[in-house]
């Protein structure tokens, strides 16, 4: 075996074997700390000396056998033949030992008796005896734990060693002070005394030990590495070139990087193991402390160990390379360190660090970590420390760590008010994680809430999570006590019930009725976002609403108490077709609350997000979106809401014509109680739409009639909202209905004003579907113009491929084609190509007819009708002034207009506008 950077120490070393050669003894202490090449330079020492014809004798000593009377005589001198004589008397000396008393006096304070004296003599003499025949090598390892008798003969030993050809080599592992000062004070009056102390390896000498196993240019690359995480022990570095070995065993090539396997850990263990048990003590503590150096005199009183013994058991670790800076050097060591540990071993070490640390005034935070973990001891602090740590946790968007330091709380307290607080900050932690963790709080919440014992804020939210789990009557009865209470000397508390009645009047309009809001509301942002929902819910679009909502939403903040009523607000501008405002303000809530950490929150913004991606014809993304909703909180977490990100699944899969997926979708399981929600009609709609896309119009004219009677039963019928009068009127259609469905379109059509492009675009397909052929153009050319306002592409492609298909039955191919076109384009983009039919093929059967459009047209199709007007003048060389003048429109509007009119069309200026395209229709 090669030994790396340890040539000196060989030289040395064999220059006392050829002295003693000559007759001169001598004595070598090699010392160093756990791993670091003791053994293995006394093993090469061992076969040189072989090799030099001397007579080896060899012990260990070990922890175990410290106390054990002539554990170490006993390998030195009964194995050898030319010792064949000391073995009787050695085997008297220990039977007599062993029969002793034991003596409490440290070694070299205790007495021997004449009898054992002389024969520890004789014993050295028949050593001498045999160096006259053959040169004697003794070698004792781990000599710090040699027992007291082995040591009384050592010491005899070095007092004849001088004239005789014996060497004495010992180790000396730095675990702690030295345990026989005789011995080294003995030593050191030795003419020919050498002491060796042996480095950890410098990281030349990592590489020339990894070559050994790995080969030069693979040790090169990985030395640095693997320097930092062995800290140059030598016995780490073997182990981690085995690790490396057996991956490239397995994966069958050589991995890119440094493999920190078991053979890693398992030494690290053994390493520790070797020393004292309490090595091993003070690296559990320090491994389950971990987040920074430990004070020593604290640790001394968790290990009830003495603060000196501690100190040098750090030391000894650091003198090993196994930490680094109070640390141990990789996780996996911190990881095999902890797994020594038994289950009550734990708990009872973080117990005690627990108060130790509470005792020298740590922070609140590391103090809980180990009253989370450790044994469950009454003690008076506890539950303050965890209540300040969870305030901490919060503020630091730790929300798990809140919940663990407010469960333990609620364990360890025995105080009913306090546990009733704590069970419902309890309950508020768990909601944001995972609604259903707060589910087995409720019960008792709502009884401390019916004895009078729960304080009103709790009280608010306990509402919210009764209703969210269906439990409506039990949160009716919250309210109601809350209402019944009254506030009037406690503003706070009043504006906190009609900021809370808002949110929920908007959600469960069957349940819980809004309030008008009074002028001391207008200063509430979290009354004005929720106010700007139940708004456009009930009237549609309107500018003061949005601008309710866009104020809240500059005002307001993301946490526990404002998170609801941000998606109020979010909500408000995605009803009210300000599509782009609300995407943009839903993607910042929604990477604050991935920041944050908090589940609940994302799961939420995630779903609306898909929502407003839908209405902005992005299926596919709406479509990701929402599967993220149900990865961060499963389906059987969402309660009553599960309506909302089932609905955008289903949504997405039948604008993309992915069927059986939204089959799928719907077979997610919810519960009746979704359909008491607004969520609730988002569903009635998807399943309504689906049902009509796969032949099933009976079916979708009953979700669709459903979802109708619950909008208008709850003030919230406004197709802005949920267009369900189009989509049943298409579904009365499919079954001969065409009165009725001509009907329910015109109703709709007309409850749309100039603020709903999205809504207005809608219900003029559903008409033209619906309607006479002879307006058909007219209302789909309408159509388009605003659903290309309203940047709805999949309605879009819908609506071009209806004016295309309107196109070709009236006769008029060569407009047909372009506008069939466009609509494959804009279907191709937003991947819902499938759901247009044969829409491709017959674009393809009219071009193979004749028909020759030019690139210009289609891209004139995407014009609007002001943008025609402006485009035509723009042609035959009028200028800005007199495009504006004779339009009755400003310069400023002419010039946005032709700015986006060359972007369409692809030309850079005037001259290049296609005139009679322009004007063509």
């Amino acid at each position: 075996m090669r030994l790396a950077e340890r040539d000196e120490e060989l030289r040395a070393l064999t220059d006392v074997l050829d002295a003693s050669v000559r007759g001169t003894g001598g004595a070598v202490v090699i010392r160093g700390g756990i791993g670091c090449g003791k053994t293995e330079l006394l093993t090469a020492l061992r076969s040189r000396a072989a090799d030099a014809g001397f007579l080896l004798l060899n012990a260990v000593g070990s922890w175990p056998e410290r106390r054990s009377p002539g554990a170490v005589l006993s390998q030195l001198l009964c194995d050898e033949k030319e010792m064949a004589a000391c073995r009787p008397v050695v085997g008297a000396m220990v039977k007599s030992a062993a029969a002793a008393p034991a003596g409490g006096a440290p070694f070299g304070e205790q007495p021997l008796d004449p009898s054992t004296a002389a024969a520890l003599h004789g014993l050295c003499t028949e050593v001498t005896r045999t160096a006259a025949r053959v040169p004697v090598l003794l070698c004792v390892d781990d000599v710090q734990f040699a027992d007291p008798l082995s040591m009384h003969w050592i010491l005899h030993l070095l007092r004849v060693l001088r004239s005789a050809r014996i060497v004495l080599v010992l180790t000396d592992c730095t675990l702690s002070r030295q345990a026989h000062p005789q011995l080294h004070s003995e030593l050191l009056r030795q003419p020919h005394y050498v002491s060796i102390t042996l480095s950890r390896l410098t990281p030349d000498g990592v590489v020339a030990l990894l070559a050994e196993a790995l080969g030069e240019p693979l040790a090169r690359e990985l030395g640095d590495r693997c320097h930092t995480v062995s800290g140059g022990n030598p016995l780490l570095v073997r182990a981690l070139a085995q690790d490396h070995r057996r991956a490239v065993a397995v994966l069958g090539s050589a991995p890119d990087r440094l493999v920190v396997g078991e053979s890693f850990g398992d030494t690290v263990l053994s390493c520790l193991h070797r020393g004292r048990p309490v090595l091993l003590r003070v690296a559990q503590a320090l491994a389950l402390l971990d987040e920074r150096p430990a004070d020593p005199a604290g640790l001394a009183r968790v290990l009830d160990e003495d603060a000196a013994t501690v100190v040098r058991g750090i030391n000894a670790l650091e003198a090993a390379g196994l930490f680094d800076g109070g640390r141990l050097r990789h996780p996996l060591a911190r990881r095999a360190v902890l797994e020594s540990l038994g289950a009550g071993e734990r708990r009872a070490l973080h117990g005690r660090l627990a108060t130790v640390l509470y005792e020298e005034g740590a922070a609140a935070t590391r103090i809980a970590e180990h009253v989370i973990h450790g044994d469950r001891v009454a003690r008076g602090w506890t539950v303050p420390v965890l209540r300040e740590a969870a305030e901490r946790y919060l503020l630091a968007n730790r929300t798990v760590d809140a919940h663990a330091c407010l469960d333990a709380a609620l364990r360890a307290c025995d105080d009913d008010a306090e546990r009733v607080v704590l069970r419902a900050l309890v309950a508020s932690t768990a909601w944001v994680i995972n609604p259903s963790m707060s589910a087995r709080h409720l019960g008792e919440l709502t009884v401390a809430l019916r004895a009078g014992r729960l304080p009103d804020q709790h009280a608010l939210k306990l509402a919210k999570y009764l209703l969210w789990h269906g439990r409506f009557a039990e949160a009716a009865h919250a309210i109601e006590r809350m209402e019944a209470r009254g506030h009037e000397a406690d503003p706070a508390a009043g504006g906190e019930l009609r900021a809370t009645r808002e949110l929920l009047s908007a959600t469960y309009p069957s349940l819980v009725a809004a309030l008008r809001p009074g002028p001391e509301d207008a200063a509430d942002p979290r009354i004005r976002g929720a106010a700007s929902l139940s708004h456009v819910l009930a009237h549609g679009p309107d500018d003061r609403a949005v601008a309710d909502a866009e104020a809240a939403l500059r005002t307001l903040r993301l946490s526990g108490d404002t998170q609801e009523w941000l998606m109020c607000a979010v909500s408000a501008l995605s009803f009210a077709e300000r599509l782009e405002s609300a995407a943009i303000w839903c993607d910042h809530w929604l990477a604050e609350a991935k920041a944050r950490h908090a589940p609940l929150w994302e799961a939420e913004f995630s779903s609306l997000r898909a929502g407003i991606a839908l209405r902005q014809g992005d299926p596919l993304l709406a479509r990701r979106l929402a599967q993220v909703a149900l990865q961060r909180v499963p389906a059987e977490s969402w309660g009553v809401c599960l309506g909302g990100p089932v609905a955008n699944l289903v949504q997405a899969a039948v604008d993309t014509g992915d069927h059986d997926a939204a089959a799928e979708y719907l077979a997610i399981p919810v519960t009746e109680g979704v359909f008491n929600t607004r969520f609730g009609l988002y569903l009635l709609h998807a399943r309504g739409r689906y049902h009509l896309a796969t032949g099933h119009p009976h079916a979708a004219l009953d979700d669709f009639l459903t979802c109708g009677n619950q909008m208008r039963r709850w003030g919230f019928d406004h197709p802005s909202v949920v267009p369900w009068r189009s989509e049943a009127a298409r579904a009365h259609f499919a079954v001969g209905d065409r009165l009725r469905a001509q009907a329910l379109a015109r109703e709709e059509l007309e409850m749309t004003g100039p603020g709903c492009a999205r809504a207005r675009g809608i219900s003029l397909c559903a008409l033209a579907g619906v309607g006479p052929a002879a307006a058909r153009v007219g209302q789909l050319t309408e159509a388009v113009e605003l659903l290309q306002k309203a940047g709805d592409r999949v309605r879009l492609a819908g609506a071009l491929a209806a004016l295309g298909d309107a196109h070709v039955e009236a006769g008029r191919d060569e407009r047909a084609l372009p506008v069939m076109e466009m609509a494959l384009r804009l279907a191709d983009e937003a991947g819902v190509t499938a759901s247009l039919g044969g829409l491709g093929e017959q674009a393809r059967r009219i071009a193979a007819l004749g028909a020759r459009p030019r690139r210009t047209e289609a891209a004139v199709a995407t014009l609007s009708g002001s943008e025609r007007r402006v485009a035509a003048l723009a042609a035959r060389g009028c200028t800005n002034r007199e495009i504006s003048e004779r339009l009755t429109i400003t310069a400023s509007t002419v010039e946005q207009h032709l700015t986006r009119i060359f972007r369409k069309l692809g030309v850079r200026s005037r001259q290049e506008l296609p005139a009679e395209t322009v004007l063509d229709g």
